[in-house]
């Protein structure tokens, strides 16, 4: 007697995507917006899942117009996959738009609890205010990658810092839960901390990527990129919401 496989199995899964922070409830500010952005990379979001994250907006009694954002962004092949943060009400209405609904991946802050000698070393890549004794995520080895990464190939190291010692084409992703490093020129996507680690960084030998992405925070670049980095060595942090571009020597 032979048992049939099953046709299904459900697990859980932690699924890097970009974040677009909703920083005003006027939906034809926002699209005119987008659709300058999008007028100078058509095809880099092309069926790429986004989260709304509305959080700058919670405390806002306007609800957006989530039908009108969601279809204006399919339009332009841009897969609106939910909203995390907002008002009860700007759920419900996001809720009635079909639009799924995302725990927050940024840990709470707790206090930090009395330190008795000798003192605990604090672990990297982790927020400040958490414990020690109880790290956000467990780390995994570090992902090191020889080979160059093609386009359209996406490489992501979950749970684990990524290495990658040969170029970065454009148009190939880099996604990491910890820091990334790229020893080569990098021409891709760069997405560090994708489950919300704010601590993650980015360090890149040759500086062209086209978008960077700390703890869900990105910047598209393209004719963007600043000078003093352009090509060359430079890291990549969050000070607070901002995305900083910085040269590794100064």
């Amino acid at each position: 007697m032979t048992t049939e496989e099953p046709a299904f199995k459900i697990k859980t899964g932690n699924l890097p995507v970009l974040k677009l922070h909703l920083l005003t409830t006027d939906i034809q500010k926002l699209q005119k917006e987008l659709a300058l952005r999008l007028e100078k990379t058509p095809d880099f979001f092309a069926n790429t899942p986004i989260v709304l994250e509305l959080s700058a907006i919670a405390d806002i009694d306007a609800i957006p117009d989530f039908s009108a954002l969601t279809s204006f962004m399919t339009v332009h092949r841009m897969r609106a996959a939910g909203i995390v943060g907002g008002s009860d009400a700007q759920r419900d209405a996001a809720a009635r738009a079909g639009l799924a609904q995302f725990l927050s991946a940024v840990p709470q802050k707790s206090e930090k609890p009395p330190v008795t000698e000798p003192q605990q070393a604090e672990l990297p890549g982790f927020n400040e205010d958490v414990p020690v004794a109880k790290p956000q995520v467990s780390m995994r080895p570090t992902l090191v990658i020889e080979k160059p990464v093609r386009t359209g190939q996406s490489i992501y190291a979950e749970g684990a810092n990524l290495v990658v010692l040969a170029i970065v084409n454009a148009g190939a992703e880099l996604i990491a839960d910890g820091d990334i490093h790229v020893y080569a020129p990098m021409r891709g996507r760069a997405i560090a901390g994708a489950r919300g680690n704010e601590s993650a960084r980015i360090f890149v030998q040759g500086m062209e990527a086209e978008l960077l992405s700390i703890a869900g925070c990105f910047k598209v670049l393209e004719d963007e990129m600043p000078e003093n980095v352009r090509a060359k060595p430079a890291q990549v942090r969050l000070d607070g919401s901002r995305l900083l571009i910085e040269p590794m020597t100064k």
